[in-house]
């Protein structure tokens, strides 16, 4: 595949298909129109292009919030995964959202040749999203291209949204979370360096540092799987919280890889969250709190072994 960060360095040779959204999780409801419109540009001999925007258009409009359920090198990579062959992230700044959808269409049509626009049935582009379904189908007949809609995916008998999904993960909701995005949620960041008390009391743990745009699922303790290109994968209780029990200050993210005793800072690490095991507790004493946390590992290897193996 493909990527891009400027339209002007692209002029593509041959006729493409085009689809344009924030796909913000790339979740089941892009999975679906993405994949449909890379499979219908290849039947038809013609390239398959995403487009997509960074930051998010509505943190920048005020219209939602800036916690990104994906960073851009994840989405390309999930993008990637399925047949696009040329991606397009472009900046969005204030510039590009009082362009008029008419020259936005424009400069569709001469880098990327486009005769197909797919998108959903709310879909709109252009300064103050003139460029609705009705305005896009008009000026798809008076300039040569279609606009393809394609319904949104419903799961549980709703649409599947990144706003449905990051209400599940503020809610801790892990199952409905998965469950729209066709995979676990995965939070990837730096390792780096805590207090040391996991090791002290037995239970070494690895803290996470994601970036700062990222959303964070709610607090409270799940069973997931730990990723590393060094170490792999490995079965892990997470903890999200303040850490009452102890000294309560900032947000923590902490993995107990299962098994596993070695050193992981400064490594990249992915976690992927399974279930949710229970809400973030204070407990009367530090050995109340290495019980449960016994208890927490417990629940989560049965959980994960009833799940299977997870992989990169």
């Amino acid at each position: 595949m493909e990527l891009t960060h400027d339209l002007e360095f692209l002029n593509l040779s041959a006729p493409s298909h085009v689809t344009i959204g924030a796909f913000d999780g790339v979740h089941r409801g892009h999975q679906h129109l993405i994949g449909a419109m890379a499979r219908a540009a290849h039947e038809a001999g013609r390239a398959a292009v995403a487009l997509t925007f960074d930051p998010h258009p509505g943190a920048l409009l005020g219209r939602s919030p800036t916690a990104a359920l994906t960073t851009p090198e994840e989405r390309a990579a999930l993008i990637a995964d399925l047949g696009v062959d040329v991606l397009v992230i472009l900046r969005f700044t204030p510039t590009m959202a009082g362009t008029p959808a008419t020259r936005f269409i424009y400069l569709l049509r001469r880098h990327l040749q486009m005769v197909e626009l797919w998108v959903g049935p709310d879909f709109a582009l252009g300064h103050r999203r003139e460029g609705n379904v009705p305005f896009l189908q008009q000026l798809g007949e008076q300039e040569g291209f279609v606009v393809r809609v394609v319904e949104p995916l419903q799961w549980r008998g709703d649409v599947i949204s990144s706003t449905r999904i990051r209400a599940a993960l503020t809610a801790g909701d892990i199952e409905e979370a998965n469950g729209c995005l066709g995979r676990p949620y995965r939070l990837t960041g730096q390792v780096v360096r805590g207090r040391g008390l996991g090791r002290r009391l037995g239970i070494p743990t690895a803290n996470l540092a994601p970036p700062p745009e990222r959303l964070i699922p709610a607090n409270g303790v799940y069973a997931g799987y730990a990723h590393t290109q060094h170490v792999g994968s490995w079965p892990a209780v997470v903890n999200i919280g303040v850490r009452p029990t102890i000294a309560p200050d900032h947000l923590t993210i902490e993995a107990h890889l299962l098994g596993f005793d070695g050193d992981l800072y400064d490594q990249t690490m992915a976690l992927d969250f399974i279930a949710r095991l229970r809400d973030e507790q204070t407990f009367p004493s530090l050995n109340a709190l290495v019980e449960q946390i016994h208890r927490d590992i417990a629940q989560a290897s049965e959980i994960l072994h009833r799940s299977g193996p997870a992989s990169l």
